[in-house]
């Protein structure tokens, strides 16, 4: 009976250290190159370029980046230096979310974190033919990323381009280091300079089309920015998705401003111009200033003012707004002092509440726009311009609309009626009271009558939603009405699952541990008896699994067990982010999910709704017992299972006699088991 619970077969097998991935598969980059910067990068600094993070006990959390949301589900452990997005199920290390968020390579992950923390990259240069390998996506990124170097080249370097472009640029009063910071450029009056130059670099011609940077007409082929200044247009990352040029000579036949077209890199209603240079002051001002175009953002950087943003002239988007969410949740948006169709415009306002974010509108003096006026006045004027004339969106609105009604009280009333549509759009219940009230004294109405409006707006916006016809999918499927199954829990996947997280926390703690030495005592009777030890909690665990001959039953368990015990029996320090650092990006996703799961309470901010939880107050050696024990017996139900169905099969006597007495013994094991397990905890 001693070894009594010694049923799974397979002892645990010596395995080989898997090739290290990162080494194999991106020979391009240094191995210590790659070692730099993961010793460097910090997880919370680079995702805090992207999300705005809140401190949350010993981690961050903030709004996910992969899907719309109002309430936080992302989640980052600066010590771990891990993130986890509940959200979306996404997890990993700093390079991952670059991966994830930024659709970078492997190697362009690494090359963007050396580029933000100043590391040297030793690499091999790329041959023709591996330029001509690399992906569609990669392919238009590198094409983009050429264009704008040769671009800036032309302008500072060339006389056509010092004469006409650098020359235009100092007209609107920009330095040589703005003209750098913007990679401002030039592109010639040749009809194919550009692409001639771009072809003879080995850049294929069907790509210079996707980006639409050449225009293609049968055996034709022209520059499709020929004779214009150049804005590129970065991600939040700072890779190059596309541009606006602005033609210089008079040609009533041509654009004035001409933007890339849509490509697979370039979608214009999910870019703002830009939010690569902007978004670290958005973060630390808490304060996103919206402008029309590209020289508006630009200046406002020269004179000193950073978080500003420009919408490209295009009307304003969800997904740009939402860009802007990420890092703040105020923004302030600037119009022209005469701005034609203001009206029109402050349906992006609109769009703005709808997100949840808080507004505020600033308007210039007739005849100046943000360029001008920035241009014209010191820092210290123009911040306080803005500090000073900036109005909540409601009283804005207000006064632009009272003008337009005077004394016709039917506009006036069309006026009341535009504002609480605007009111309507705020999710936050608070915040359209306040509004309602705020309202109500502005334009001297009873709060009872722009409450009943309210309501009946809501109530319409609801019968719409109601009437919008269902496409096919999202029609219900009528089905019987038969009770819902529960999920069932799978306590074996649980538990292996809980014994690879107390091997990343706690693997080369040492505690005191309790060993249960089972034994048969005088009448007969299964026992265990206690027997104290010092040891590290991966040896405890190495040990207990491989006496009872336990091999764990999920294959990505099983691997990450090995992984993991042979790294802590080797190594005499054991770091959780390099071993996430060193994994496959499938394993480290795992990894990542099993140390935030935990994580995710602190996401509900339960102290705020004064709702107090109470910590874990196990200690170590508690809870590793305990998860041992709780394997154990739960492979003792498992076995007594499998034998149960066994002697219903047999036909001897006395083999269903030796198998009712395994079934006795293993019940009994299974209430030692429970009886310790109640002590325990």
């Amino acid at each position: 009976m001693c070894n009594s619970i010694l049923f799974i077969i397979n002892c645990i097998s010596k395995r080989e250290t898997p090739p290290n991935f990162t080494s194999l598969q991106f020979v391009m980059i240094s191995r210590t190159t790659i070692d730099n910067v993961f010793e460097t990068a910090r997880v919370e600094e680079v995702i805090g370029d992207f999300v705005q993070l809140k401190k949350s006990g010993s981690n961050f959390k903030g709004l996910s980046p992969f899907s719309d949301e109002r309430t936080p589900s992302f989640m980052v452990s600066p010590v771990k230096q891990i993130w986890k997005d509940f959200s979306s199920g996404k997890g990993g290390n700093v390079v991952s979310f670059l991966m994830e968020h930024e659709h970078f390579t492997y190697p362009e992950a690494i090359k963007y974190l050396a580029k933000k923390y100043g590391i040297e990259v030793e690499e091999t240069e790329q041959t023709d033919e591996q330029k001509q390998q690399a992906n569609e996506r990669e392919s238009l990124y590198l094409v983009s990323e050429f264009a704008k170097e040769y671009f800036h080249k032309t302008l500072l370097e060339t006389e056509e381009g010092k004469a006409i472009g650098k020359s235009y640029f100092k007209e609107r009063g920009f330095s040589d280091a703005t003209i750098k910071k913007f990679s401002l450029g030039y592109s010639p009056e040749g009809w194919t300079a550009f692409t001639d130059e771009a072809l003879k670099n080995g850049y294929q011609l069907s790509y210079l089309e996707k980006t639409g940077l050449t225009i293609v007409k049968g055996e034709k082929k022209f520059d499709r920015f020929k004779g214009r200044v150049m804005f590129p247009i970065l991600s939040m990352s700072g890779r190059t998705l596309g541009f606006g040029g602005r033609i210089l000579k008079t040609d009533k036949k041509a654009a004035k401003y001409l933007n890339s077209p849509e490509s697979e890199i370039y979608h214009k209603s999910k870019v703002l111009y830009g939010i690569y240079h902007a978004k670290q002051s958005i973060a630390k001002e808490d304060n996103c200033y919206l402008v029309e175009g590209y020289t508006d953002v630009i200046q406002f950087h020269q004179r000193g003012i950073e978080n500003v943003v420009s919408s490209s002239g295009t009307a304003l988007t969800p997904e740009q707004i939402r860009l802007v969410n990420r890092l703040t949740k105020n923004i302030t948006v600037l119009f022209d002092g005469d701005a034609a169709g203001l009206r029109a415009s402050l349906r992006g306002v609109d769009l703005i509440l709808e997100q949840g974010m808080n507004v505020k509108i600033c308007t210039f003096p007739e005849g100046e726009d943000p360029d001008s006026f920035a241009r014209e006045h010191s820092l210290e004027d123009l911040t306080r311009y803005l500090e000073e004339q900036a109005q909540d969106f409601i009283a804005f609105k207000a006064s632009l609309l009272a003008n337009e009604a005077k004394n016709d009280p039917v506009k006036k009333a069309d006026t009341i009626r535009d504002m609480v549509v605007s009111i309507s759009k705020i999710p936050d219940v608070i915040k359209q009271e306040v509004y309602i009230k705020e309202c109500s004294r502005i334009m001297d109405i009873s709060e009872e009558v722009l409450f009943n409006t309210l309501a009946q707006l809501l109530q319409k916006e609801r019968r719409d939603a109601s009437k919008k016809p269902v496409s096919q999918k999202e029609q219900m499927e009528v089905v019987p009405n038969t009770p819902q199954q529960v999920k069932k829990v799978d306590v074996q996947y649980e538990l292996e699952r809980k014994i690879i997280e107390l091997l990343l926390l706690y693997g080369m703690v040492e505690e005191e541990f309790e060993d249960l030495i089972l034994e048969t005592n005088e009448a007969g009777e299964i026992t265990f008896s206690p027997e104290k030890s010092n040891a590290k909690v991966f040896e405890k665990i190495y040990l207990d699994l491989q006496d009872d001959e336990v091999e764990f039953t999920n294959p990505e368990f099983k691997e990450l067990y090995f992984e993991i015990i042979e790294r802590l029996n080797q190594q005499q320090e054991f770091k959780i982010e390099t071993l996430v650092n060193q994994l496959e990006p499938e394993k480290a996703e795992a990894i990542t999910d099993i140390l935030m799961q935990e994580e995710k309470y602190q996401l509900h901010d339960w102290e705020r709704k004064e709702i107090y939880v109470k910590e874990k107050k196990y200690t170590i050696s508690q809870i590793v017992s305990e998860t041992i024990l709780n394997l154990r017996r739960e492979l003792v139900t498992k076995k007594i299972v499998e034998l149960s169905t066994e002697v219903k099969e047999l036909t001897e006597e006395s083999q269903k006699e030796n198998s009712l007495q395994d079934i006795v013994d293993y019940i009994t094991l299974k209430k030692i088991l429970s009886e310790k397990l109640r002590r325990v905890l």
